[in-house]
């Protein structure tokens, strides 16, 4: 199974051929279940063996974080989603709740594990995240309609919000490739905002 491991100390050599100690490797922030952990709402993970991540995962930059878990909600749980209507930075904003498919308002768990996500990303001094899409905590382009329909809707999860809100640049799972020419980009020195550009979704 792959796996994040926040305290890997052993040396790993940049993809453009530098070596450095992991104090000084650019980390990512990557949701737990894109590395297979079984902390999806069902009790499965949503393992993403990409060439890409499985790279930054064997050179020990990935970071791994389950929000809903750090929140305190179990596995498995109901499925939850952002009220109808809304997203996650109205959830923020107090407009709207994440329910779950018993009427529970989750929303105190989620903005829980939301602000542990924002302290491991100061703690190991993230580049970016790498977040699973459609999550109500994780979503970054978007998220379910908010009536367990099945539907997806523009919009960013409880998570996604806040670390952008806080300053982390966020991609989706299905970006990969924008968010591999971004760390190619830090590692050169060079503005990444010019390598990839913000319509870039591959």
């Amino acid at each position: 199974m792959p796996n994040g491991r926040s305290g890997n100390t052993q040396r790993a050599p940049e993809h453009d051929g530098a070596d450095v100690t992991p104090e000084h490797m650019h980390r990512i922030l990557v949701s737990a279940c894109l590395l297979g952990h079984p902390v999806r709402y069902h009790g499965r993970g949503a393992a993403r063996l990409d060439t890409i991540l499985l790279r930054w995962i064997e050179q020990g930059r990935v970071v791994a974080v389950c929000p809903e878990v750090a929140g305190g909600l179990p596995t498995p749980r109901p499925p939850a989603e952002i009220e109808p209507g809304g997203d996650g930075s109205s959830v923020w904003r107090g407009a709207h709740r994440v329910i779950d498919a018993t009427g529970q308002d989750l929303t105190a768990r989620f903005k829980e594990g939301a602000d542990h996500a924002v302290r491991l990303a100061r703690e190991h001094h993230v580049a970016f995240a790498v977040l699973k899409e459609s999550s109500p905590s994780c979503g970054v382009l978007n998220i379910h309609d908010g009536h367990f329909s099945g539907r997806r809707v523009l919009g960013m999860g409880v998570v996604a919000a806040r670390l952008a809100a806080c300053g982390v640049k966020i991609f989706s799972d299905l970006q990969l490739g924008a968010a591999e020419r971004w760390l190619l980009a830090l590692q050169r020195g060079d503005d990444p905002s010019t390598a990839c550009p913000p319509s870039d979704a591959k």
